[in-house]
């Protein structure tokens, strides 16, 4: 089992998050992602870490495939970061795409298929001429001309989907060399990849054929693991209420299906009425503990394994503490935990 990180300034200290991972490369951390919401882009903060790295694979955790076209999505690190780079992709969600991007969100998946096929053709150094229901290259009726990337081929830049549904699960298993799993809990692992499997034996592949890496949520460590649940709560508030709207939240059906129907819906409806305490209020202890890497180490071991036996390949964390130096010393904890569980010690 693998480690990532996610690399993102906290006040704009870039210089701060800079430190973070490089002392996480040093540690053995193997990879780093960036978020592309509706603040910094996904591709440059990657592009100054490729300069001060040498090792950590760097990804874009997402790029939303409605915010730029196939072809500009095509043209990635992978030269400048000495092929480190990872591509990951999503659809994102409505309130983003149309409020923030003034792009229909329409036919989400079918827009993601066609830029995979697009991204692919690029990067295999072939003339760009592809004709799907989204995208028409070169434009019928214009002037412009089918053309061939000048970058040197990169065939097998990895693939990366952020995916949640049964459909786009598929997707993943059919297409991607990775999938980045959020609102995951390895309990309930079946309900993710049984459709990712579906799709990889629809292309002639098998579910071990991708890397399966999940988001992890908080690292922390201590007896007092009530101490612990309760600041977590409001994060998962958030993405329960906030992220997407009534109609569109597919987190919050993520967990609805995992059997926090009544929790989802309820957390959900106070949040929607600025009733911001209470819903954090609602979450339950144990969707904390199961969402995130907290508690003794003894705890935080047993978890890990139950990731590793439901099938993970890599773990994506966010160590908590109130300085670099304490967030660095919760990594290095964890990444000696990981290789304990890796070397069958536990």
């Amino acid at each position: 089992m693998k480690l990532a990180i996610n690399f993102s300034p906290f006040n704009e200290d870039w210089y701060m998050a800079v430190t973070y991972a490089l002392e996480a490369e040093r540690l053995g951390v193997d990879m780093a992602w960036t978020a592309e919401t509706w603040g910094y882009d996904g591709a440059t903060p990657l592009g100054y870490l490729a300069a001060k790295t040498t090792r950590l694979h760097l990804g874009t955790g997402i790029m939303q495939v409605g915010a730029r076209t196939p072809a500009m999505t095509a043209m990635s690190l992978a030269s400048l970061s000495g092929d480190r780079f990872i591509l990951g992709l999503g659809v994102s969600g409505p309130q983003v795409i149309e409020g923030w991007h003034g792009v229909s969100f329409a036919r989400p998946l079918q827009r993601l298929r066609e830029v995979i096929t697009i991204v692919r053709m690029v990067t295999r150094g072939e003339r760009l001429i592809y004709h799907g229901d989204i995208y028409q290259l070169p434009l019928p009726g214009g002037e412009g001309k089918a053309l061939v990337s000048s970058a040197r081929p990169r065939p097998d830049i990895p693939i990366y989907l952020a995916t949640l549904g049964p459909k786009s699960l598929e997707l993943t298993g059919e297409l991607a060399d990775g999938w980045l799993g959020t609102a995951f809990i390895p309990e309930h692992a079946s309900m993710f990849f049984e459709s990712i499997a579906a799709g990889a034996t629809r292309a002639g592949r098998a579910l071990t054929d991708l890397d399966l890496q999940v988001a992890a949520g908080v690292v922390a460590f201590s007896d007092d693991v009530d101490s612990l649940i309760a600041p977590r709560k409001a994060g998962l508030a958030f993405t329960l209420g906030a992220m997407g709207s009534r109609q569109h939240n597919f987190y919050n059906d993520v967990y609805r299906r995992a059997g926090y129907e009544d929790v989802a819906l309820e957390v959900q409806d106070l949040w929607l009425k600025g009733q911001r305490e209470a819903a954090a209020d609602r979450v339950p202890d144990d969707l904390v503990l199961k969402t995130n890497l907290i508690g003794t180490e003894d705890m935080v071991r047993r978890r890990i394994r139950t990731y590793r036996d439901a099938g993970v390949n890599t773990l994506r964390v966010d160590p908590d503490g109130q300085t670099l130096q304490e967030r660095l010393m919760t990594l290095a904890r964890l990444v000696d935990l990981v290789k304990e569980v890796n070397a069958g010690s536990v």
